[in-house]
């Protein structure tokens, strides 16, 4: 297996351990659109196989010394992104389910599913962060069975018209959504570090997206749960320097393969937006069969 690469995008999310000076300086400057497109049409050039967009509302101010404060709306972003691009897939790295109505994510990013071409990977996680679940008027100790039905009734929604849906906590019958998604499923990663959120994405989803787990943590879960044949594992790595360390940034990949991911997110060391522009085209020439080389978005 040679896991295809989506690049997590600089700038959007600034994790106070990850992000790069330039990032900062890149936000706080006059044209940040302006580099955010440039390195979208990169991707989509070079042959990436997604973009990704995080989403935290608003983070709790002694929280974000830790958690970091600045989080793009993936719907906005998104978007922006997809209006520039014509074949790298828009993927949400992740959407909090449980503070969202499903018919209200069906709407917002099947509307984006349809205006970019069926390019929408909906990455979903239950949450963790109770403060905002407060904040928002979500319910956070049931969030796990919120999710479960909130995925049940965005598939039932996904694609269609006239949606139908009936349940505990959300049931919908008799109401027109225009314009919806031009196909009836996408493509549901879910995030998560636990046993149960690997078997919620089973039963619910196309691919799983763990974090915070090592090499020997993570086997042990993804093993001992049953998997249809095109079920995706995608992995975030550590930053990879194809043009500083091609050799680590090639083992690094290799790593991942040998857990056996589809997709791994990355991130790539950079001291400016161009100097990433650089990094993303060096990786495609160190490493160009994880690369697309056709404008298919299957």
């Amino acid at each position: 297996m040679t896991a295809r690469i989506g690049l997590l995008t600089p700038v959007v999310v600034q994790h106070p351990r990850t992000a790069a000076a330039w990032e900062r300086d890149v936000l706080a400057g006059p044209d940040v659109g302006g580099a955010l497109l440039a390195i979208a049409r990169a991707a989509d050039d070079l042959g990436y196989h997604h973009l990704t967009c995080s989403e935290h509302v608003a983070v709790p101010a002694p929280i974000a010394v830790e958690r970091g404060a600045t989080y793009f709306d993936p719907v906005a972003t998104l978007s922006f992104l997809a209006s520039a691009t014509r074949r790298v897939r828009l993927a949400t790295n992740v959407v909090v389910i449980g503070y969202h109505h499903p018919l209200a994510l069906a709407k917002t990013y099947g509307t984006l599913d349809l205006l970019s071409g069926g390019r929408v990977i909906l990455g979903v996680g239950v949450g963790s962060l109770e403060e905002e679940f407060d904040l928002l008027g979500a319910e956070f100790a049931e969030r796990g069975a919120v999710a479960d039905e909130a995925i049940a009734a965005l598939r039932a929604a996904w694609g269609r018209a006239v949606p139908h849906h009936e349940g505990p906590r959300f049931t919908f019958t008799d109401f027109v959504v225009e314009p919806h998604a031009p196909r009836t499923a996408v493509p549901l990663w879910f995030g998560g570090r636990t046993r149960r959120s690997l078997r919620r994405a089973v039963a619910h989803g196309t691919g799983w997206a763990p974090f915070g787990l090592g090499p020997q943590e993570l086997t042990r879960l993804w093993t001992s749960v049953e998997r249809p044949d095109d079920f995706d594992l995608v992995l975030q790595i550590p930053p990879l320097d194809p043009l500083g360390d091609p050799d680590g940034s090639r083992e690094r990949l290799h790593t991942a393969d040998a857990v056996g991911a589809t997709a791994v997110n990355v991130s790539l060391v950079a001291t400016s937006a161009a100097h990433h522009l650089e990094q993303m085209a060096a990786l495609r020439e160190l490493t160009p069969e994880r690369f697309e080389t056709n404008t298919s978005t299957t």
